[in-house]
């Protein structure tokens, strides 16, 4: 991933990460790949999908009570590559 140095996209992707509870690379690269497989290539349209999943979010946290909890269940649930990982030997 190449670095941007778009201030209102890198605000908006931060601002995407507080709302996710992720790092800022987390949250780039989570808008990197939703306009990879919709075959974006364009900041311009990076700013609105980053802006549509800031609103998505916000809108989801804010509507239910439970949704930190939930939100905390999903972080943590593993990845089908990642079950079988050990951290120690």
């Amino acid at each position: 991933m190449t670095p941007i140095e778009d201030h209102s996209y890198l605000k908006t992707c931060a601002q995407l990460a507080s709302s996710l509870s992720i790092s800022l690379s987390a949250a780039r690269r989570k808008v990197e790949l939703f306009a990879a497989k919709q075959g974006i290539r364009g900041l311009d349209e990076r700013k609105q999908i980053a802006e549509k999943l800031l609103k998505e979010s916000v809108s989801n946290s804010s509507g239910e009570n439970d949704a930190v909890a939930v939100q905390l269940d999903n972080l943590l649930t593993a990845l089908a590559e990642d079950e079988n990982f050990m951290i120690e030997d």
